[in-house]
């Protein structure tokens, strides 16, 4: 597989960029707890994500007739690197400018496009992602939640899970079967669903650290009219693929326990044992040859191409690799770890152990992702 460099354009002052999102989050996260910063890419902020629309770093890349700024991938990388890294609360903007927004733009109507993508790149409208259901994580295609065709549109039927903060979204991009069981791929579509509409019901899910990000969205006899089809009728598996290399690809795949790299290093000091030094400098290579393969996607992505295995490739990686810091950690500083420690170290290190178990789960398991990877390599 080659490795795609996405230099920047001419006349782009990528590091002038840089600083300037550092000291926009230096000023806006002074009093942010490293606790809080832990949350990473889960943090969410309504209010902050409205700033960083004021400042043009949401849908960098969209054209600008529709709120965008056209501004290369090297330079939206470049923020988003930024935000996670300080632990910035992202999670509100998060979803629309990763995935949903690249979508409507590659298969929304116009009138969708007019009406959605501005709010969303000043940070005034939320999207979640309506994927998952109960018997139905990783593997897509056995979705089971049905949209029939009605007159004027379409009535829905079924039940979505794990859906992240769907109860601040306003939109979901919901992926269900309106065709054939025995068509496993091709009786799939996508909807464009306003969370207002009735039948719509959100019910919260606690997770192990007892936050509520998670919820359950239970659709009884929802009605869609025909202009919320999102692209093609029966196209969804191909559409969803294609927002699937979005989803598993970016820094966040590599980044969510980076608060937590970070308090390792202050704890160790600065002079750590030759065993310690040792561990964080292979946590430090690993970190950056993520990065690399990170942009490498990213770049791909800018020339329109369907990286899905070289995107799941990142998010294997990079579970690992965030699952192993927490481990590791553990193994170098003598701390209990507790939410309720006035210890930075022990607080995050609470956190962080409490959440990477969803690590290897969130965008697709495990198993899942290594049977895309042996399938792109011929393998099986």
């Amino acid at each position: 597989m080659d490795l795609i460099a996405f230099p920047p354009p001419p006349d782009t002052d990528v590091e002038g960029l840089r600083a300037e999102v550092r000291a926009f989050l230096a000023e806006e996260l002074a009093t942010r707890r490293p606790q809080d910063r832990s949350r990473s890419w889960s943090g969410f902020d309504a209010d902050f994500s409205r700033r960083v629309g004021q400042r043009g770093w949401i849908g960098m890349t969209w054209p600008k007739r529709y709120g965008g700024h056209e501004r290369s991938a090297l330079e939206r990388y470049v923020v988003l690197e930024e935000m996670l890294a300080a632990g910035a609360p992202v999670a509100a903007h998060w979803f629309a400018d990763r995935q949903s927004g690249p979508l409507l733009l590659k298969v929304g109507t116009e009138e969708q496009r007019q009406a959605i993508l501005p709010r969303i790149t000043a940070g005034e409208c939320f999207f979640c992602i309506g994927m998952s259901e109960p018997d139905s994580g990783s593997d897509l295609a056995a979705v089971r939640t049905r949209a029939v065709p009605v007159d004027g549109g379409f009535v829905v039927n079924g039940t979505k899970l794990w859906t992240t903060y769907a109860h601040h979204a306003d939109y979901m991009i919901l992926f269900c079967r309106t065709g054939s069981a025995d068509d496993r791929h091709g009786g799939t579509s996508q909807f464009l669903v306003d969370l207002k509409t009735p039948g719509i019901a959100i019910r919260p899910i606690a997770d192990l650290a007892g936050e509520h990000h998670f919820n359950e969205v239970v659709f009884e006899d929802a009605f869609l009219p025909a202009t919320a089809l999102l692209g093609q009728l029966g196209d969804g598996w191909n559409q969803v693929v294609g927002e699937l290399a979005f989803e598993r690809s970016g820094p966040e795949r590599f980044l969510s326990s980076f608060t937590l790299l970070v308090e390792l290093v202050r704890a160790l000091g600065p002079s750590p044992s030759d065993h310690a030094a040792a561990a964080v400098g292979r946590l430090t290579a690993h970190l950056l040859v993520l990065r690399r393969l990170s942009r490498s996607v990213a770049g791909m992505l800018q020339m329109g191409e369907n990286p899905a295995l070289q995107a799941s490739l990142v998010k294997d990686l990079g579970a690992i690799f965030e699952q192993e810091i927490p481990d590791i950690a553990r193994q170098l500083v003598d701390a209990e770890p507790s939410q309720q420690s006035t210890r930075d170290f022990s607080a995050v290190l609470a956190h962080t152990i409490l959440n990477v178990p969803s690590f290897s789960l969130r965008g697709g398991t495990r198993e899942i992702l290594r049977g895309i990877i042996a399938r792109g390599l011929g393998l099986r």
